[in-house]
């Protein structure tokens, strides 16, 4: 996957269509989440796609989401989501403001609502699985 800031100088230079493509190719390079962790447990509430989320921790006590959706612009702001908090530690994703971080993506200005609404889901669900793990 890209660094963020990379993708960001990038996507600043994009008319709207192909930030939509940029985003779905970001979607195709998530790693694979199995079927079998496309749970009821793990899908995101509020979300107009499904969306599944599915954290994992790494031996160094880094966190690792795996995560999906049926739809591709969707899986592109999944996998634009998790550049802010792949593999870090609880408490460093507890002091990231991902809102901020994403805020130069103008995600809100560039798609439907349908397509953001669940954004902010993501980002509590993340950041709740962050501080569950904080406090071990």
């Amino acid at each position: 996957m890209p660094d963020l800031s990379d993708l960001q100088d990038e996507y600043g230079f994009l008319d709207a269509d192909d930030r939509y493509r940029m985003l779905i190719d970001l979607g195709r390079e998530l790693e694979p989440m199995p079927e079998a962790l496309k749970t009821d447990a793990t899908l995101v509430r509020g979300c107009s796609a499904s969306v599944w989320v599915y954290p994992t921790v790494r031996d160094d006590g880094t966190l690792h989401f795996l995560a999906d959706s049926n739809a591709a612009i969707t899986k592109g702001i999944i996998a634009l989501v998790l550049l802010t908090v792949q593999d870090t530690a609880p408490a460093t994703i507890l002091a990231t403001d991902i809102p901020a971080a994403l805020a130069p993506f103008d995600l809100k200005g560039q798609l439907s609502s349908n397509r953001t609404q669940g954004i902010p889901n993501m980002i509590a669900l993340i950041v709740e699985t962050a501080r569950r793990y904080a406090d071990r």
